[in-house]
């Protein structure tokens, strides 16, 4: 049996495996079973070959019996899941049990299996128990990650349950109790889901996860000013209009969150994403070069039917009111060129047939290059396209003017001016609407087509509520909870314009070959799978710090803006020719460092606590101090004008590292007082990066100038050893000691995530 014991294994139906952890649990049992099965047929075997197969069939035998064990104690704490959950881990011992025994060389007198007895002679009961444990094991993975989808249930049921509450209490002390309780609720539902997005394997489920707890964490802040000034302004209808369609944008986002954790849809639709330019593409030139292996699998009009359907989707780009005359003709003559190109090769096609060819002709191949080079010039002027109007309108409303005027005229009270700017605010969401769509049809994935929906839609639901918001307030100019309220929507609108920010910048990262596109802020996966000894079906309570859903809504922001400087810090780190040169490396690792405290402001990613938040802070500045370490053994070698600027730069990298580090070592107590040092770690990171990517770009300069022109220097690869032989350590230059998450090995970078974890 030449194949891995996995693909003889026919699961049951309902054993799909869809998140990271079921199968990396399953991995090392999968690489021992197959070990076993795979032994070479000798007819004669040595004692040292029949002793290793030994070891490892009573390692698979111990292994199972601890994991049975774990089973076997979620079955007691799930009385639902304590039949099931039995029979499967009866299953899986016996398995192991039958595993061990044919593996047992030394046994004298073995119970007879069709007359055989050990895995040499009988390799069809060895087939045998390998199917059975994999399967009953499966199961018990299965059957545990159920809990933590009832986990996610419940906590999701209590939170329908007090968002019901909420929207009918009628005085403030009652809001204030309830609230108080949905924001814990909330916190415990983000977690969880947070988790679950991490270990799921599917990229658009992941994806879509995101988007809808994104709209989660907007919508708790804007739940709570909408619904306070829904009290202090009981008949005002556009603050009750406010409030309705936030709460009902909650309940929608929920029902995601559901649909993608129990794999359901209601009435049994599929979720399925509008087809978009991209993947028209994609599937057309797939088809167009499957010519080369089979000229007899499709029929002619098929090529030209998908070219047709990718042409007709580009009228999004050349009906557009806002393309300009220039990129309309642009796109219409390159959709004629992929025409009359797909025409010639459907020609050379065609005769090929005719002549009973078996492959591609000359004429034939000719044609195929050239039809698959029109789509891709197509494709690019698409992407340009769109890129440039969602950068333009980026820096169009980076002042954010409506928002201002609209605040400015409902403070005053004046309807009219209020009227005049919402409708420019409508003009603006409408542009934004539309290029989020014409994003989606070049973002060049499937995730980044959910985040651009998602986007879409965001603007589409956020324009109305300011609208609505700014009503209210011009109602009611002396109310500070209308103001406040107003304040978040706006807020709020003022985010997704920096995640459309960062989705552009991914974008364009995925078109120039950078990134694969998955989801992002996958650095690496959280499994959510219940671990030995924390197999309860009650959530565990973390005693350090969490953030309540008011504070992460409130540092939302900073962290974008971070999220935002690491993605230029890559970009700089890119440009380099060495990517080994120690000045890349430790930039390379404050970007990472920097990118998991966004992902804490997001309440996302390993950094769970403040706790966690301040230990990478100080990591941090540490490495931020050991690149001032690089930068002055770096100057030393440089002419009097270059030196002032690194030096000057590296003076103020110096002292924010040291502020940082400060700050993050001094003990605060009370809950006001923490979160106050979360902000001021977040914005003092932020400060490090942005000199950092000042330094970048300057020092990159110099070392391609010298490399070039003083011979005497050499490489930037003799510039690092020179560098070993100052007075700072050979290990920290070199990365071979990284206290953060080091980009170095992948060892590194894993052993410092996995010390985070067991935090």
């Amino acid at each position: 049996m030449a194949s891995s014991p996995c693909s003889s294994v026919n699961f049951d139906s309902g054993l799909e495996i869809k998140t990271r952890s079921v199968e990396q649990t399953l991995i090392p049992l999968v690489s021992q079973i197959t070990t076993l099965i795979n032994h070479k047929d000798k007819p004669k075997k040595s004692e040292r070959t029949q002793q290793a197969i030994q070891r490892v069939g009573q390692a698979v035998s111990v292994a199972v019996g601890r994991f049975v064990a774990v089973g076997e104690a979620i079955a007691v704490e799930n009385e639902e899941l304590k039949e099931e959950m039995g029979m499967a881990c009866f299953e899986a011992r016996r398995a192991g049990d039958a595993i061990a025994q044919l593996t047992d060389v030394g046994t004298a007198v073995t119970p007879p299996v069709d007359g055989r007895t050990t895995v040499f002679s009988d390799r069809t009961g060895m087939v045998k128990a390998a199917r059975m444990l994999l399967s009953s094991v499966t199961k018990v993975l299965v059957l545990a990650d159920r809990i933590v989808i009832k986990q996610i249930i419940t906590s999701r049921n209590k939170v329908l349950v007090t968002l019901e509450q909420l929207e009918r209490v009628s005085t403030f002390q009652e809001f204030v109790q309830i609230f108080s309780q949905f924001g814990n609720q909330m916190v415990e539902f983000a977690h969880l889901t947070g988790d679950r997005q991490n270990d799921l394997k599917d990229e658009n489920k992941k994806a879509r996860m995101a988007a809808a707890r994104a709209v989660l964490e907007k919508c708790t802040m804007m739940l709570l000013t909408a619904s306070k000034t829904c009290l202090r302004h009981p008949d005002c209808e556009s603050a009750r209009i406010n409030k309705d369609a936030v709460f009902h944008r909650m309940r929608f986002a929920l029902e995601q969150v559901m649909e993608i954790v129990t794999d359901a849809r209601p009435c049994g639709e599929t979720k399925v994403l509008p087809l978009s330019i991209y993947t028209g593409i994609k599937d057309f030139k797939s088809n167009v070069e499957g010519l080369r292996e089979g000229l007899y699998l499709l029929p002619h009009q098929a090529l030209s039917g998908q070219l047709e359907a990718v042409v007709e989707r580009t009228e999004d780009f050349t009906d557009s009111a806002y393309t300009s005359h220039e990129h309309r003709e642009g796109i219409l003559q390159l959709c004629q060129l992929a025409r009359q190109d797909t025409d010639q090769l459907i020609t050379a096609w065609m005769e090929a047939q005719s002549l009973n060819a078996k492959e591609a002709t000359e004429e034939m191949e000719l044609s195929i290059l050239k039809t698959c080079q029109s789509v891709y010039e197509l494709r690019r002027e698409l992407h340009k396209v769109a890129v440039g109007r969602a950068a333009d309108l980026l820096k169009l409303h980076a002042e954010h003017l409506p928002l201002r005027a609209l605040k400015a005229s409902g403070g005053e009270g004046n309807l009219e001016a209020v009227a005049e700017y919402a409708r420019t605010l409508g003009e603006q969401k409408e542009q934004l609407v539309e290029t989020c769509r014409l994003l989606c049809h070049v973002s060049g994935t499937e995730p980044l087509e959910i985040t651009c929906i998602h986007a879409e839609e965001t603007f589409h639901v956020i324009g109305p509520q300011i609208i609505s918001a700014a009503q209210t307030l011009a109602l009611h100019p002396s109310s500070k909870i209308a103001k406040e309220n107003l304040d978040v929507f706006c807020e709020a609108w003022e985010s997704q314009l920096c995640d459309m920010a960062v989705l552009l910048r991914e974008i364009n990262d995925v078109f120039e070959g950078r990134r694969g596109g998955a989801a992002s802020g996958d650095k690496r996966a959280y499994v959510s799978l219940p671990r030995p000894g924390k197999h309860s079906a009650n959530l565990k309570t973390v005693k350090a710090v969490k953030l309540d859903a008011e504070e992460q809504s409130t540092i939302a922001k900073l962290g974008l803006e971070l999220r935002l400087l690491t993605s230029d810090m890559d970009t700089e780190v890119e440009k380099w020719e060495d990517q080994e040169h120690d000045i890349v490396r430790q930039g390379q690792s404050l970007s990472s460092m920097a990118y998991s405290m966004y992902l804490f402001t997001r309440g996302e990613g390993l950094l769970k606590t403040t706790t966690d938040l301040f230990h990478q802070a100080e990591v941090l500045s540490e490495e931020g101090l050991q690149l001032c370490s690089s930068l002055h053994t770096f100057s030393t070698q440089l002419m009097d004008e270059e030196k002032v600027i690194v030096l000057s730069e590296m003076e103020k990298l110096m002292g924010l590292c040291q502020q940082l580090q400060m700050g993050v070592r001094t003990p605060v107590q009370g809950k006001t007082a923490t979160f106050q040092k979360v902000d001021s770690s977040i914005q003092n990171t932020r400060a490090i990066i942005t000199v950092v990517i000042y330094l970048l770009p300057v020092c990159n300069k110099i070392v391609r100038k010298y490399k070039s022109e003083r011979s005497s220097l050499g490489s930037p690869q003799s510039w690092r050893d020179r560098q070993s032989s100052t007075a700072v350590k050979d290990d920290v230059l070199n990365g071979k000691n990284s206290n953060g998450f080091g980009v170095k090995s992948l060892e590194q970078h894993m052993a410092n995530l996995t010390f985070l974890e067991s935090k």
